[in-house]
């Protein structure tokens, strides 16, 4: 007999691995499939998002939507965001050692709107989770 499955309390994601260092991820609560890949200096083909590379686009879609979600609860007319991040590897052993992460914010935002805005943004939850040891260089840019 097997032991008692214990209830999920978070969001539930499940993966299949496939040939050539691919894998399929699926999101339990929406059915939505995303792929990844070893990148092409660890082996893969670099035809999609690597592990690693996820970790930057989690960091970045993080503060944005947490950006959002707090302009939309203090009634900041946030606008359109734009965000870039480069992520860079250490030498061996590879681990992630950077993610410099450039957010171009749209014009219109007051001085303390600004100040709040990247604040929140810099305390996302996924920055709030990495290791101390990955340095995350931000910065935010602005039209006027």
């Amino acid at each position: 007999m097997s032991p008692p499955q214990t209830p999920a309390t978070g969001v539930v994601m499940t993966l299949v691995s496939q040939p050539q260092f691919k894998t399929q991820l699926t999101h339990g609560p929406s059915g939505t499939v995303n792929q990844t890949e070893a990148p092409r200096d660890n082996g893969g083909t670099g035809g999609s998002f690597s592990p690693t590379d996820l970790v930057g686009a989690a960091l970045m879609s993080c503060a944005v939507t947490t950006m959002h979600l707090f302009a939309s609860r203090e009634g900041i007319a946030l606008g359109e965001v734009r965000a870039r991040v480069e992520k860079r590897m250490s030498p061996p052993p590879r681990r992630i050692a950077e993610l410099v992460l450039d957010i171009q914010m749209p014009a219109g935002l007051s001085a303390e709107h600004r100040a709040t805005l990247e604040k929140v943004g810099r305390e996302c939850p996924v920055a709030r989770s990495l290791h101390p040891d990955v340095k995350l260089p931000l910065t935010f840019s602005y039209p006027d």
